[in-house]
């Protein structure tokens, strides 16, 4: 027992200072370059505690001094920053017709991007065409993969860490295990998966609309549907992960094709994907509603077919936004994806909301383009690689 309590005792400065030391990391990253002084400040540590601790992280080559600030009194204080080249981020965002990825460094500078079309038959095929774009991204950042500490892959579907699965990616077709065993043979221990709307909250809350909200939801409508849910500054994945599932909430199946797309992929996916309006338009006799796209374009010239098809799937929508707003009631809601962004869109959910929902929290337009999903996938690499390192540092 005395030799237990002993090698406790002794592990224990060995903690405090990488403790002390994930501080000061954290501080950097998110407010840097700062010096000494601004360090000490933020952390509530000792100038001295500071010191060491500095000269540990810089000396492991996490951060380095990058200039002084001077015009106060005193001697110029030297500046600390992350150093970029510690390490490095692999984002990657799966598509049904594009694969999207970018590389960053540690500082969240992004080194290489590209998008190419996917040609894949199947979902082996689009295993291989994702590890071609990684090599790709990698050669031309000027990187090997052994320098990257964390890949996260965005998705459709739903990532079970209890169980180990990957279901529900719908159009995509990843619901084999064989697929998820080929993503790790090719992307290794660094490998991440993130549903693909998840990314795009999350995206959201570094670059958006969700940039210091706390509680938000972005709602995707488009080719499918999904929702990101952030609470108390988080992303929520749920028990199970299937939190933001909203494409399975139980809307009106109808018949034929909207009931086997209903079984597929959920109900409200069924009722207000970008599919389901093309089918409303067909079915309301509307010519040339061979998209989504189309559809609303035609409703803005003021075609009064097309413009009932579009007012319909405002109050769909409008309605699943009134479910997450009585469940969560979150700041601000944030619409995305094709159809949540198209023109004019905003302000048809909005007013059926008025009507609805018992309050009306902030509603607003995603801003961000077709890599956002790429961009939340590096913001959550970037986490949990600081995350690893910081771990590294503890047990070290």
């Amino acid at each position: 027992m005395t030799v237990v309590a002993g090698g406790a005792a002794a592990a224990r400065p060995r903690l405090i200072r990488a403790i002390n030391e994930q501080v000061l990391l954290d501080h950097i990253r998110r407010s840097g370059p700062l010096s000494r002084t601004e360090l000490a400040n933020l952390s509530g540590l000792s100038k001295p505690t500071v010191s060491a601790a500095l000269g540990s992280i810089e000396r492991a080559g996490l951060v380095h001094a990058t200039g002084q600030r001077t015009g106060s009194p005193g001697p110029a204080a030297i500046l600390y920053e992350v150093r970029p080249e510690a390490g490095f981020v692999l984002g990657l965002d799966v598509g049904r017709e594009f694969l999207r990825g970018a590389v960053t460094d540690l500082a969240g500078t992004v080194r290489s991007r590209l998008s190419v079309h996917t040609k894949a038959g199947d979902a082996m095929a689009r295993v291989q065409e994702l590890a071609d774009l990684a090599r790709t991204l990698l050669a031309e950042a000027g990187i090997s993969s052994a320098q990257l500490i964390q890949t996260v892959i965005g998705s459709p579907g739903v990532y079970d860490p209890g169980l180990d699965t990957l279901t529900l990616t719908g159009r995509i077709g990843w619901d084999s295990p064989a697929v998820l065993a080929a993503l790790r043979q090719e992307f290794g221990a660094t490998l991440m998966i993130e549903n693909d709307v998840d990314a795009a909250a999350l995206a959201e809350r570094v670059h958006g609309h969700g940039r210091g909200v706390e509680s938000f939801a972005f709602v995707s409508v488009g080719t499918g549907i999904g929702m990101g849910l952030v609470l108390d500054g988080k992303l929520r994945h749920g028990s199970h992960g299937v939190a933001g599932e909203i494409g399975y909430l139980p809307f009106a199946e109808g018949s034929g094709s909207d009931a086997r797309d209903a079984r597929k992929r959920g109900s409200f996916d069924a009722s207000a994907s970008a599919a389901a309006v093309v089918r409303a338009g067909r079915r309301a006799g509307l010519r040339g509603a061979s998209t989504a796209e189309k559809v609303f374009a035609a409703a803005a010239r003021g075609d009064s077919v097309a413009a009932a098809v579009v007012a319909e799937e405002a109050l769909l929508v409008a309605k699943a936004v009134c479910t997450v707003i009585t469940v969560v009631d979150p700041d601000l809601i944030v619409l995305g994806g094709g159809i949540g962004q198209a023109p004019g869109f905003l302000e048809a959910v909005v007013d059926q909301l008025r009507r609805l929902a018992p309050v009306l929290p902030e509603v607003e337009v995603s801003v961000l383009g077709v890599d956002t999903v790429v961009a939340g996938c590096l913001a959550a690499g970037l986490d949990q690689a600081w995350q690893h390192l910081a771990g590294h540092r503890m047990t070290s």
